[in-house]
Protein backbone atom coordinates (compact mmCIF):
# COMPACT_ATOMS: atom_id res chain seq x y z
CA UNK A 1 0.00 0.00 0.00
CA UNK A 2 1.31 3.13 -1.10
CA UNK A 3 -0.25 6.64 -0.50
CA UNK A 4 -0.55 10.21 -1.97
CA UNK A 5 -2.60 13.29 -0.57
CA UNK A 6 -3.54 16.48 -2.36
CA UNK A 7 -5.12 19.78 -0.20
CA UNK A 8 -9.01 19.42 -0.71
CA UNK A 9 -8.84 22.98 -2.00
CA UNK A 10 -6.32 21.31 -4.81
CA UNK A 11 -8.71 18.48 -5.37
CA UNK A 12 -12.13 20.68 -6.76
CA UNK A 13 -14.54 18.54 -4.87
CA UNK A 14 -14.71 20.89 -1.59
CA UNK A 15 -16.94 23.93 -0.85
CA UNK A 16 -15.33 27.05 0.19
CA UNK A 17 -17.09 26.85 3.24
CA UNK A 18 -15.05 23.68 3.92
CA UNK A 19 -12.11 24.98 2.64
CA UNK A 20 -12.04 28.06 4.59
CA UNK A 21 -13.35 25.64 7.95
CA UNK A 22 -9.96 23.34 6.97
CA UNK A 23 -7.56 26.57 7.08
CA UNK A 24 -9.28 27.91 10.10
CA UNK A 25 -10.24 30.79 8.01
CA UNK A 26 -11.33 33.85 10.87
CA UNK A 27 -15.06 34.33 9.51
CA UNK A 28 -15.91 30.63 9.64
CA UNK A 29 -14.53 30.93 13.86
CA UNK A 30 -18.42 32.10 15.35
CA UNK A 31 -19.95 28.93 13.25
CA UNK A 32 -18.21 26.06 15.58
CA UNK A 33 -16.81 25.50 19.15
CA UNK A 34 -13.17 23.84 19.04
CA UNK A 35 -11.51 22.96 15.73
CA UNK A 36 -10.36 19.29 16.08
CA UNK A 37 -6.79 19.54 16.24
CA UNK A 38 -5.21 17.05 18.94
CA UNK A 39 -4.30 19.61 21.30
CA UNK A 40 -8.13 20.84 21.63
CA UNK A 41 -9.31 17.25 22.61
CA UNK A 42 -8.33 17.68 26.32
CA UNK A 43 -10.79 20.83 26.56
CA UNK A 44 -13.37 18.90 25.13
CA UNK A 45 -13.32 15.75 27.25
CA UNK A 46 -13.65 17.65 30.47
CA UNK A 47 -16.62 19.86 28.96
CA UNK A 48 -18.31 16.72 28.19
CA UNK A 49 -17.37 14.53 31.20
CA UNK A 50 -18.86 17.24 33.61
CA UNK A 51 -22.00 17.44 31.14
CA UNK A 52 -22.96 13.94 30.45
CA UNK A 53 -24.61 12.02 33.42
CA UNK A 54 -23.94 8.64 35.28
CA UNK A 55 -27.72 7.91 34.83
CA UNK A 56 -27.68 8.88 30.68
CA UNK A 57 -24.67 6.02 30.44
CA UNK A 58 -26.37 3.60 32.28
CA UNK A 59 -29.87 4.34 29.62
CA UNK A 60 -27.48 4.06 27.10
CA UNK A 61 -25.72 1.10 27.91
CA UNK A 62 -28.82 -0.82 29.06
CA UNK A 63 -30.19 0.18 25.40
CA UNK A 64 -27.32 -0.69 23.55
CA UNK A 65 -27.65 -4.24 25.53
CA UNK A 66 -31.22 -4.89 24.24
CA UNK A 67 -30.36 -3.55 20.33
CA UNK A 68 -27.65 -6.23 20.32
CA UNK A 69 -29.42 -8.88 22.01
CA UNK A 70 -30.09 -11.24 18.61
CA UNK A 71 -26.70 -10.51 16.94
CA UNK A 72 -23.21 -11.81 18.11
CA UNK A 73 -20.43 -9.66 18.83
CA UNK A 74 -16.78 -9.60 18.89
CA UNK A 75 -15.44 -9.26 22.60
CA UNK A 76 -13.83 -5.80 21.58
CA UNK A 77 -17.42 -3.98 20.95
CA UNK A 78 -19.14 -5.94 23.96
CA UNK A 79 -15.95 -4.72 26.10
CA UNK A 80 -16.75 -0.61 23.94
CA UNK A 81 -20.78 -1.37 25.09
CA UNK A 82 -19.75 -1.58 28.90
CA UNK A 83 -16.68 0.92 29.14
CA UNK A 84 -19.61 3.22 28.01
CA UNK A 85 -20.90 3.34 31.26
CA UNK A 86 -17.80 4.83 32.76
CA UNK A 87 -16.80 8.46 32.84
CA UNK A 88 -13.94 8.12 31.82
CA UNK A 89 -15.25 6.59 28.53
CA UNK A 90 -16.37 9.12 25.05
CA UNK A 91 -17.37 8.54 22.24
CA UNK A 92 -16.24 9.31 18.18
CA UNK A 93 -19.29 9.02 16.59
CA UNK A 94 -20.16 9.30 12.44
CA UNK A 95 -23.62 8.90 11.10
CA UNK A 96 -25.20 7.35 7.59
CA UNK A 97 -28.14 6.26 6.09
CA UNK A 98 -29.44 2.67 6.08
CA UNK A 99 -27.59 2.45 2.22
CA UNK A 100 -28.31 -0.84 0.58
CA UNK A 101 -25.12 -3.14 0.69
CA UNK A 102 -23.41 -0.11 2.72
CA UNK A 103 -23.96 2.33 -0.77
CA UNK A 104 -21.01 4.38 -1.72
CA UNK A 105 -17.41 3.87 -0.95
CA UNK A 106 -17.18 6.57 1.73
CA UNK A 107 -19.57 4.60 4.12
CA UNK A 108 -16.53 2.58 5.22
CA UNK A 109 -14.57 5.72 5.26
CA UNK A 110 -16.80 7.29 8.06
CA UNK A 111 -16.87 4.19 10.45
CA UNK A 112 -12.73 4.21 9.15
CA UNK A 113 -11.94 7.28 10.60
CA UNK A 114 -14.07 6.73 13.70
CA UNK A 115 -12.17 4.42 14.49
CA UNK A 116 -8.40 5.41 13.85
CA UNK A 117 -9.20 8.35 15.64
CA UNK A 118 -9.86 6.50 18.74
CA UNK A 119 -7.17 4.75 18.53
CA UNK A 120 -4.91 8.01 18.33
CA UNK A 121 -6.81 9.60 21.43
CA UNK A 122 -6.12 6.45 23.56
CA UNK A 123 -2.17 7.00 22.66
CA UNK A 124 -2.74 10.50 23.78
CA UNK A 125 -4.86 10.30 25.99
CA UNK A 126 -4.33 6.87 27.84
CA UNK A 127 -6.36 7.23 31.25
CA UNK A 128 -9.53 7.59 29.32
CA UNK A 129 -11.34 5.25 26.83
CA UNK A 130 -12.96 6.08 23.34
CA UNK A 131 -15.14 4.31 21.21
CA UNK A 132 -16.45 4.50 17.79
CA UNK A 133 -19.87 4.84 17.28
CA UNK A 134 -21.79 4.24 14.09
CA UNK A 135 -25.31 6.18 13.79
CA UNK A 136 -27.49 4.53 11.90
CA UNK A 137 -29.87 7.04 10.24
CA UNK A 138 -33.08 4.38 10.54
CA UNK A 139 -35.64 6.92 11.29
CA UNK A 140 -34.87 8.77 7.85
CA UNK A 141 -37.74 8.13 5.37
CA UNK A 142 -35.94 9.26 1.96
CA UNK A 143 -36.37 5.41 0.65
CA UNK A 144 -35.03 6.63 -3.09
CA UNK A 145 -31.61 7.40 -1.73
CA UNK A 146 -30.83 4.84 -0.48
CA UNK A 147 -32.51 1.51 -2.30
CA UNK A 148 -29.39 1.04 -4.63
CA UNK A 149 -25.88 0.87 -4.78
CA UNK A 150 -23.59 1.03 -7.91
CA UNK A 151 -21.33 -2.38 -9.03
CA UNK A 152 -18.74 -1.72 -11.91
CA UNK A 153 -20.96 0.99 -12.93
CA UNK A 154 -24.19 -0.17 -13.09
CA UNK A 155 -26.84 0.21 -10.90
CA UNK A 156 -28.06 -2.54 -8.14
CA UNK A 157 -31.80 -1.58 -7.13
CA UNK A 158 -34.13 -2.78 -4.78
CA UNK A 159 -37.81 -2.23 -6.04
CA UNK A 160 -40.27 -1.74 -3.69
CA UNK A 161 -43.45 0.75 -2.07
CA UNK A 162 -41.81 3.07 0.85
CA UNK A 163 -43.50 4.67 3.87
CA UNK A 164 -42.20 5.39 7.19
CA UNK A 165 -38.94 4.99 8.74
CA UNK A 166 -36.27 2.89 6.87
CA UNK A 167 -35.19 0.99 9.08
CA UNK A 168 -38.81 -0.63 9.93
CA UNK A 169 -39.11 -1.70 6.25
CA UNK A 170 -38.95 -5.44 5.69
CA UNK A 171 -36.74 -6.80 3.80
CA UNK A 172 -38.63 -8.82 1.48
CA UNK A 173 -37.78 -8.94 -1.61
CA UNK A 174 -34.02 -8.54 -1.47
CA UNK A 175 -33.46 -12.00 -2.59
CA UNK A 176 -34.21 -11.13 -6.32
CA UNK A 177 -31.64 -8.49 -5.87
CA UNK A 178 -29.03 -10.80 -4.56
CA UNK A 179 -29.94 -13.20 -7.76
CA UNK A 180 -29.03 -10.31 -9.68
CA UNK A 181 -26.05 -9.33 -8.12
CA UNK A 182 -24.59 -13.04 -8.14
CA UNK A 183 -24.56 -13.13 -11.83
CA UNK A 184 -22.18 -9.58 -11.59
CA UNK A 185 -20.06 -10.99 -9.12
CA UNK A 186 -18.21 -14.03 -11.06
CA UNK A 187 -17.19 -17.24 -8.58
CA UNK A 188 -14.10 -16.13 -7.11
CA UNK A 189 -13.27 -16.99 -3.03
CA UNK A 190 -13.72 -13.00 -2.58
CA UNK A 191 -17.27 -13.15 -4.73
CA UNK A 192 -18.54 -16.05 -2.64
CA UNK A 193 -17.54 -14.33 0.90
CA UNK A 194 -19.40 -11.00 -0.89
CA UNK A 195 -22.14 -13.11 -1.45
CA UNK A 196 -22.60 -14.59 2.05
CA UNK A 197 -22.60 -11.17 3.21
CA UNK A 198 -25.23 -10.03 1.47
CA UNK A 199 -27.33 -12.60 2.32
CA UNK A 200 -26.81 -13.39 5.95
CA UNK A 201 -27.80 -9.09 6.35
CA UNK A 202 -30.79 -9.12 4.14
CA UNK A 203 -32.18 -12.57 3.80
CA UNK A 204 -31.50 -13.58 7.25
CA UNK A 205 -32.76 -10.52 8.98
CA UNK A 206 -36.42 -9.12 8.37
CA UNK A 207 -35.62 -5.58 8.65
CA UNK A 208 -33.44 -2.63 7.46
CA UNK A 209 -31.92 -1.57 10.68
CA UNK A 210 -30.87 -5.13 11.49
CA UNK A 211 -29.64 -6.03 8.68
CA UNK A 212 -27.63 -3.05 8.44
CA UNK A 213 -26.40 -3.79 11.58
CA UNK A 214 -25.46 -7.03 10.72
CA UNK A 215 -23.74 -5.90 7.83
CA UNK A 216 -21.89 -3.01 9.53
CA UNK A 217 -20.90 -5.37 12.55
CA UNK A 218 -19.43 -7.74 10.38
CA UNK A 219 -17.16 -5.44 8.67
CA UNK A 220 -15.92 -3.80 11.57
CA UNK A 221 -16.39 -6.41 14.65
CA UNK A 222 -12.64 -6.85 14.98
CA UNK A 223 -12.42 -2.97 15.52
CA UNK A 224 -14.90 -2.62 18.33
CA UNK A 225 -17.19 -0.65 16.50
CA UNK A 226 -20.46 0.30 18.50
CA UNK A 227 -23.32 1.01 16.22
CA UNK A 228 -26.95 3.00 17.58
CA UNK A 229 -30.20 3.11 16.69
CA UNK A 230 -31.66 5.95 17.72
CA UNK A 231 -35.38 5.30 16.99
CA UNK A 232 -35.86 3.70 20.84
CA UNK A 233 -38.07 4.69 23.74
CA UNK A 234 -35.32 4.84 26.05
CA UNK A 235 -32.98 6.74 24.20
CA UNK A 236 -35.84 9.03 22.85
CA UNK A 237 -37.24 9.31 26.84
CA UNK A 238 -33.84 11.06 27.39
CA UNK A 239 -34.25 13.57 24.94
CA UNK A 240 -38.18 14.34 25.94
CA UNK A 241 -37.24 17.74 27.65
CA UNK A 242 -35.74 18.82 24.49
CA UNK A 243 -38.49 17.36 22.33
CA UNK A 244 -41.25 19.49 24.38
CA UNK A 245 -39.16 22.71 24.12
CA UNK A 246 -38.92 22.51 20.36
CA UNK A 247 -42.84 22.00 20.53
CA UNK A 248 -43.35 25.10 22.32
CA UNK A 249 -40.86 27.38 22.20
CA UNK A 250 -39.66 26.38 18.49
CA UNK A 251 -35.99 26.73 20.05
CA UNK A 252 -34.05 25.41 16.52
CA UNK A 253 -35.98 27.47 14.31
CA UNK A 254 -34.87 30.95 16.05
CA UNK A 255 -31.38 30.25 16.63
CA UNK A 256 -30.49 28.62 13.27
CA UNK A 257 -32.65 30.84 11.43
CA UNK A 258 -30.28 33.72 13.08
CA UNK A 259 -26.91 31.65 12.28
CA UNK A 260 -27.98 30.97 9.27
CA UNK A 261 -27.60 34.61 8.58
CA UNK A 262 -24.47 34.99 9.59
CA UNK A 263 -23.45 32.68 7.06
CA UNK A 264 -25.01 33.56 4.30
CA UNK A 265 -24.55 37.24 4.88
CA UNK A 266 -20.50 35.98 4.72
CA UNK A 267 -21.25 33.97 1.27
CA UNK A 268 -21.50 30.53 2.54
CA UNK A 269 -25.32 28.70 1.22
CA UNK A 270 -27.52 27.64 3.75
CA UNK A 271 -27.57 23.70 3.21
CA UNK A 272 -31.08 23.06 5.35
CA UNK A 273 -33.75 25.35 6.16
CA UNK A 274 -35.04 25.49 9.60
CA UNK A 275 -39.05 24.49 9.81
CA UNK A 276 -41.12 26.30 12.63
CA UNK A 277 -40.86 22.84 14.51
CA UNK A 278 -38.37 20.35 13.56
CA UNK A 279 -40.01 17.39 14.45
CA UNK A 280 -41.60 14.42 12.87
CA UNK A 281 -44.35 12.11 14.23
CA UNK A 282 -43.56 8.58 13.47
CA UNK A 283 -45.73 5.65 13.88
CA UNK A 284 -45.95 2.53 11.84
CA UNK A 285 -45.93 3.34 7.90
CA UNK A 286 -45.92 7.03 8.59
CA UNK A 287 -43.10 9.82 9.14
CA UNK A 288 -44.78 13.18 8.53
CA UNK A 289 -44.22 16.64 10.05
CA UNK A 290 -45.66 18.17 13.48
CA UNK A 291 -47.28 21.32 12.61
CA UNK A 292 -48.60 24.04 14.76
CA UNK A 293 -52.07 24.88 13.72
CA UNK A 294 -53.71 27.58 16.40
CA UNK A 295 -52.87 26.23 19.70
CA UNK A 296 -52.98 22.91 18.07
CA UNK A 297 -50.98 20.75 16.60
CA UNK A 298 -51.36 18.44 13.56
CA UNK A 299 -49.57 15.63 11.54
CA UNK A 300 -48.89 16.43 7.72
CA UNK A 301 -51.18 14.36 5.34
CA UNK A 302 -52.77 12.93 8.03
CA UNK A 303 -55.81 13.70 10.46
CA UNK A 304 -53.80 13.15 13.46
CA UNK A 305 -54.05 16.26 15.60
CA UNK A 306 -53.16 16.92 19.21
CA UNK A 307 -54.19 19.63 21.56
CA UNK A 308 -51.20 20.95 23.82
CA UNK A 309 -52.53 18.66 26.56
CA UNK A 310 -52.99 15.92 23.92
CA UNK A 311 -48.89 16.14 22.66
CA UNK A 312 -47.48 16.56 26.14
CA UNK A 313 -49.74 13.23 27.11
CA UNK A 314 -48.02 11.62 23.99
CA UNK A 315 -44.58 12.61 24.41
CA UNK A 316 -44.83 11.82 28.02
CA UNK A 317 -46.49 8.06 27.05
CA UNK A 318 -44.63 7.68 23.78
CA UNK A 319 -41.89 9.79 23.08
CA UNK A 320 -40.59 7.06 20.67
CA UNK A 321 -43.18 8.43 18.20
CA UNK A 322 -41.16 12.06 17.83
CA UNK A 323 -38.59 11.81 15.42
CA UNK A 324 -36.24 14.96 15.10
CA UNK A 325 -35.12 16.14 11.66
CA UNK A 326 -32.18 16.91 9.66
CA UNK A 327 -31.26 19.98 11.87
CA UNK A 328 -32.58 18.68 15.17
CA UNK A 329 -31.14 15.06 15.00
CA UNK A 330 -27.35 16.09 15.84
CA UNK A 331 -28.87 17.66 19.25
CA UNK A 332 -30.53 14.31 19.91
CA UNK A 333 -27.26 12.55 19.35
CA UNK A 334 -24.85 14.78 21.68
CA UNK A 335 -28.00 14.32 24.41
CA UNK A 336 -27.54 10.80 24.55
CA UNK A 337 -24.19 10.11 23.54
CA UNK A 338 -20.62 11.30 25.76
CA UNK A 339 -19.71 12.44 22.06
CA UNK A 340 -16.85 14.60 21.30
CA UNK A 341 -16.42 14.38 18.03
CA UNK A 342 -19.15 14.20 14.70
CA UNK A 343 -16.89 12.77 11.80
CA UNK A 344 -19.17 13.69 8.78
CA UNK A 345 -19.00 14.90 4.87
CA UNK A 346 -18.98 18.78 3.78
CA UNK A 347 -22.45 18.32 3.22
CA UNK A 348 -22.81 16.97 6.72
CA UNK A 349 -21.04 19.48 8.59
CA UNK A 350 -22.70 22.53 6.61
CA UNK A 351 -25.48 22.03 8.71
CA UNK A 352 -23.91 21.23 11.29
CA UNK A 353 -22.76 25.38 11.01
CA UNK A 354 -25.56 26.34 11.76
CA UNK A 355 -26.44 24.72 14.58
CA UNK A 356 -24.16 26.08 17.26
CA UNK A 357 -26.50 28.80 18.62
CA UNK A 358 -28.91 26.39 19.06
CA UNK A 359 -26.98 23.48 21.27
CA UNK A 360 -25.67 27.03 23.43
CA UNK A 361 -29.51 27.78 23.68
CA UNK A 362 -30.35 24.10 24.70
CA UNK A 363 -27.33 23.77 27.35
CA UNK A 364 -26.17 20.75 25.06
CA UNK A 365 -22.42 21.21 24.27
CA UNK A 366 -21.18 21.25 20.61
CA UNK A 367 -19.08 18.66 19.31
CA UNK A 368 -15.69 18.80 17.62
CA UNK A 369 -16.55 18.81 13.73
CA UNK A 370 -14.22 16.45 11.83
CA UNK A 371 -14.26 16.39 8.18
CA UNK A 372 -14.50 12.72 7.02
CA UNK A 373 -11.55 11.11 5.50
CA UNK A 374 -11.99 11.29 1.52
CA UNK A 375 -9.73 9.10 -0.95
CA UNK A 376 -9.21 7.44 -4.16
CA UNK A 377 -8.03 4.17 -4.44
CA UNK A 378 -6.45 3.21 -7.54
CA UNK A 379 -4.26 0.21 -8.51
CA UNK A 380 -0.55 0.39 -9.12
CA UNK A 381 -1.51 -0.10 -12.59
CA UNK A 382 -3.08 2.72 -12.56
CA UNK A 383 -0.66 4.59 -10.99
CA UNK A 384 1.84 3.29 -13.50
CA UNK A 385 -0.57 4.35 -16.41
CA UNK A 386 -0.41 7.88 -14.68
CA UNK A 387 3.36 8.01 -14.88
CA UNK A 388 3.45 6.80 -18.43
CA UNK A 389 0.66 9.54 -19.88
CA UNK A 390 2.70 12.24 -17.42
CA UNK A 391 -0.34 13.21 -15.32
CA UNK A 392 0.07 14.18 -11.83
CA UNK A 393 -2.40 13.64 -9.67
CA UNK A 394 -3.52 17.18 -8.99
CA UNK A 395 -4.11 17.43 -12.89
CA UNK A 396 -5.89 14.13 -12.89
CA UNK A 397 -8.77 15.59 -10.67
CA UNK A 398 -9.23 18.24 -13.41
CA UNK A 399 -12.83 18.08 -15.02
CA UNK A 400 -12.02 15.93 -17.97
CA UNK A 401 -12.23 18.59 -20.94
CA UNK A 402 -9.57 20.82 -19.03
CA UNK A 403 -7.33 17.45 -18.76
CA UNK A 404 -7.57 16.65 -22.12
CA UNK A 405 -7.16 20.09 -23.69
CA UNK A 406 -3.88 20.55 -20.97
CA UNK A 407 -2.46 17.62 -22.27
CA UNK A 408 -3.06 18.34 -26.39
CA UNK A 409 -1.18 21.47 -25.91
CA UNK A 410 1.47 19.64 -23.68
CA UNK A 411 2.02 16.77 -26.21
CA UNK A 412 1.78 18.79 -29.76
CA UNK A 413 4.02 19.65 -31.70
CA UNK A 414 2.17 22.62 -31.70
CA UNK A 415 1.67 25.83 -29.21
CA UNK A 416 -2.46 25.78 -29.31
CA UNK A 417 -1.93 28.84 -26.60
CA UNK A 418 -3.24 32.01 -28.24
CA UNK A 419 -2.55 33.66 -24.78
CA UNK A 420 0.01 36.12 -26.46
CA UNK A 421 -1.82 36.96 -29.33
CA UNK A 422 -4.54 38.26 -27.42
CA UNK A 423 -2.65 40.29 -25.41
CA UNK A 424 -1.24 42.01 -28.25
CA UNK A 425 -4.89 42.45 -29.81
CA UNK A 426 -6.58 43.66 -26.35
CA UNK A 427 -3.28 46.46 -25.93
CA UNK A 428 -4.06 47.57 -30.04
CA UNK A 429 -7.74 48.21 -29.13
CA UNK A 430 -6.42 50.23 -26.15
CA UNK A 431 -5.11 52.21 -28.47
CA UNK A 432 -8.06 52.52 -30.83
CA UNK A 433 -10.36 53.27 -27.75
CA UNK A 434 -8.24 56.07 -26.53
CA UNK A 435 -7.90 57.79 -30.25
CA UNK A 436 -12.10 57.30 -30.41
CA UNK A 437 -12.55 58.96 -26.98
CA UNK A 438 -10.57 62.27 -28.65
CA UNK A 439 -11.84 62.73 -31.92
CA UNK A 440 -15.75 61.31 -31.68
CA UNK A 441 -17.06 59.70 -27.90
CA UNK A 442 -19.73 57.73 -30.44
CA UNK A 443 -17.38 55.01 -32.20
CA UNK A 444 -16.33 53.99 -28.34
CA UNK A 445 -19.40 51.66 -28.85
CA UNK A 446 -18.03 50.19 -32.31
CA UNK A 447 -14.82 49.84 -31.17
CA UNK A 448 -16.00 47.33 -28.47
CA UNK A 449 -17.95 45.15 -30.34
CA UNK A 450 -15.05 45.07 -32.74
CA UNK A 451 -13.10 44.15 -30.35
CA UNK A 452 -15.05 41.39 -28.79
CA UNK A 453 -16.00 39.80 -31.93
CA UNK A 454 -11.88 39.39 -32.89
CA UNK A 455 -11.56 38.16 -29.59
CA UNK A 456 -14.58 35.61 -29.96
CA UNK A 457 -12.91 34.94 -32.67
CA UNK A 458 -9.30 34.10 -31.70
CA UNK A 459 -11.14 31.85 -28.98
CA UNK A 460 -12.96 30.02 -31.52
CA UNK A 461 -9.75 29.40 -33.83
CA UNK A 462 -7.99 27.80 -31.13
CA UNK A 463 -10.96 25.46 -29.66
CA UNK A 464 -10.51 24.14 -33.78
CA UNK A 465 -7.29 23.57 -33.47
CA UNK A 466 -7.42 21.65 -30.41
CA UNK A 467 -9.80 19.46 -31.76
CA UNK A 468 -8.04 19.22 -34.75
CA UNK A 469 -5.31 18.14 -32.72
CA UNK A 470 -7.16 15.50 -30.63
CA UNK A 471 -8.43 13.85 -33.41
CA UNK A 472 -4.99 13.40 -34.55
CA UNK A 473 -3.79 12.30 -30.96
CA UNK A 474 -6.72 10.38 -30.58
CA UNK A 475 -4.71 7.33 -29.06
CA UNK A 476 -3.01 9.46 -26.63
CA UNK A 477 -6.29 11.33 -25.60
CA UNK A 478 -8.21 7.88 -25.22
CA UNK A 479 -5.76 6.17 -22.93
CA UNK A 480 -6.09 9.71 -20.62
CA UNK A 481 -9.83 9.47 -20.80
CA UNK A 482 -10.15 5.82 -20.27
CA UNK A 483 -7.54 6.47 -16.88
CA UNK A 484 -9.79 9.28 -15.45
CA UNK A 485 -12.90 6.86 -16.21
CA UNK A 486 -11.51 4.37 -14.20
CA UNK A 487 -11.00 6.47 -11.02
CA UNK A 488 -13.39 8.86 -11.78
CA UNK A 489 -16.99 6.96 -12.60
CA UNK A 490 -19.56 9.03 -13.75
CA UNK A 491 -16.98 11.95 -13.69
CA UNK A 492 -17.76 12.13 -9.69
CA UNK A 493 -15.06 10.98 -6.72
CA UNK A 494 -14.86 7.53 -6.58
CA UNK A 495 -16.24 7.68 -3.30
CA UNK A 496 -19.31 8.99 -4.01
CA UNK A 497 -20.19 6.12 -6.64
CA UNK A 498 -18.95 3.09 -6.49
CA UNK A 499 -19.33 0.40 -3.61
CA UNK A 500 -17.01 -1.41 -1.54
CA UNK A 501 -18.20 -4.68 -3.27
CA UNK A 502 -15.81 -3.90 -6.49
CA UNK A 503 -12.59 -3.42 -4.60
CA UNK A 504 -13.46 -6.09 -2.19
CA UNK A 505 -13.70 -8.64 -5.00
CA UNK A 506 -10.03 -7.61 -6.36
CA UNK A 507 -8.66 -7.17 -2.57
CA UNK A 508 -10.28 -9.45 -0.52
CA UNK A 509 -10.60 -9.23 3.83
CA UNK A 510 -6.86 -7.04 3.19
CA UNK A 511 -8.67 -3.86 1.92
CA UNK A 512 -10.15 -2.46 5.09
CA UNK A 513 -7.42 -2.80 6.90
CA UNK A 514 -5.01 -1.82 4.00
CA UNK A 515 -7.61 1.52 4.24
CA UNK A 516 -6.79 1.36 7.79
CA UNK A 517 -3.49 2.22 7.53
CA UNK A 518 -3.60 4.79 4.40
CA UNK A 519 -5.66 6.91 5.87
CA UNK A 520 -4.85 9.46 8.58
CA UNK A 521 -7.81 10.61 10.67
CA UNK A 522 -6.08 14.08 11.65
CA UNK A 523 -4.39 14.83 8.58
CA UNK A 524 -7.09 17.42 6.65
CA UNK A 525 -5.74 16.09 3.26
CA UNK A 526 -7.47 14.10 0.67
CA UNK A 527 -5.64 10.64 0.20
CA UNK A 528 -4.89 8.77 -2.77
CA UNK A 529 -4.22 5.00 -1.92
CA UNK A 530 -2.39 2.58 -4.11
CA UNK A 531 -3.36 -1.42 -3.48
Amino acid sequence: MQKDTLTYSETGYFSKLICDYLDQDKNVHPFYHRFPSLENFGAQIEEKKASFTEASRKVLVASLQAQYQHITISETTQDNIEKLGDSTSFTITTGHQLNLFTGPLYFLYKIIHTITLSRKLKQQHPTYDFVPVYWMATEDHDFDEINYFRFKGQKVQWNREDGGAVGELSTEGLDVVLDLFKTQLGSSKNAIQLVTLFEEAYNKHDNLADATRYLANELFAPYGLVIVDGNDKDLKTMFAPYVQRELFEEVAHKEVTAQTVGLTQLGYPEQVHPREINLFYIIKGIRERIIRDGDDFIVNDTEIRFSEEEIQSELASHPERFSPNALLRPLYQEVILPNLTYIGGGGELAYWFQLKTCFEAMEVPFPMLLLRNSAMIRTEKQKAKAGALDVSDKQLFLKQNELVNLKIRAISNIDIDFSEQRTYLKEHFEAMHAIAAETDASFIGAVRAQEKKQLKGLDNLENRLLRAQKRKLKDQVQRLVDLQNAVFPLQSLQERNTNFAEFYLEFGEGLIPALMDGLDPLSGEFTIVTL
